[in-house]
């Protein structure tokens, strides 16, 4: 706790220093982006200065996420922006490349810091991601952006400690990264096969489920749920294959080693 402590008065020190000008957050509406600018905004209000709340509605996530993100950048006292980009024709990620990660991140921040100016762009990088394959790490550093939970050494269950603290609304939120994420690398991507992925992942989280994550190859489905859930998983079994096969799949699967973030990346490095 101490050492919790320690980061985070790090990180009021470093923005309190950001805000002493407008600044920008980019925000998805996940715990790590609200967390940033929940106290963005609270070094703002002692700098008399504003904070604008940068939400970048994608073709590569569900629709909802970025209404959502708005109301919640309204609420926390933020002036929410919105940023339009179809990845699919500006990012040249049509095949899904293995450097996706890094096209993606530099198409959405160029037209971020265009629209946003002289301000400095701040973003929710956290300390675990700096150590799996994130080559979209490589663009932010390439653009400028500052990634201060990261720079603070910030991990992702110490940062839902601090959300919990603050009451913020999305501190048990499951992290929800891209649906091209989904597919194998050098797989076509479409809206229409995302969507349905979309779909069948929410089915399932309707059924009570915490991360799910739906990989798809070709027809077959590979399903990862937590560990401790795959046996429930089972016991749902009938209507889940039953979903995903009226959907349009042949083959449902359920992996035994349970949900791994970037699953899809294993062996790769940056």
């Amino acid at each position: 706790m101490i050492e919790l402590m320690n980061k985070y008065r790090l990180l009021c020190r470093q923005l309190d220093e950001y805000t002493k000008q407008d600044t920008a957050v980019a925000f998805s509406g996940g715990v790590d982006s609200s967390l940033l600018l929940l106290l963005a905004v609270n070094a703002a209000k002692k700098n008399g200065t504003t904070v604008y709340a940068y939400t970048i509605a994608t073709t590569l996530h569900p629709s909802g996420e970025t209404a959502q993100a708005v109301r919640l950048a309204e609420q926390i006292g933020a002036v929410p922006r919105t940023i339009h980009v179809d990845e699919l024709s500006e990012a040249g990620i049509e095949n899904n490349p293995p450097d996706r990660c890094y096209l993606c991140k530099k198409c959405m921040f160029t037209k971020l810091k265009k629209d946003a100016g002289k301000l400095v762009v701040l973003e929710g990088t956290n300390e675990d991601d700096m150590y799996v394959y994130r080559p979209g790490i490589r663009a932010l550093k390439e653009l400028g952006i500052v990634s201060p939970l990261s720079d603070c050494h910030l991990t992702k269950s110490e940062i839902r400690q601090l959300a919990k603290n603050f009451d913020v609304a999305v501190a048990e939120k499951p992290s929800t990264p891209c649906m091209a994420t989904r597919f194998p690398y050098h797989t076509k991507l479409s809206r229409s096969r995302m969507e349905q992925v979309a779909r069948m992942e929410d089915y399932i989280r309707s059924l009570g489920f915490y991360n799910v994550r739906c990989r798809v190859y070709g027809k077959l489905v590979r399903i990862e749920v937590d560990r401790q859930d795959i046996e429930r998983l089972i016991v749902h079994g009938n209507a889940i294959t039953e979903y995903i096969k009226n959907i349009g799949y042949t083959y449902v699967t359920v992996d035994l080693e349970g949900f791994r973030s970037g699953s899809m990346d294993i062996g790769r490095k940056e």
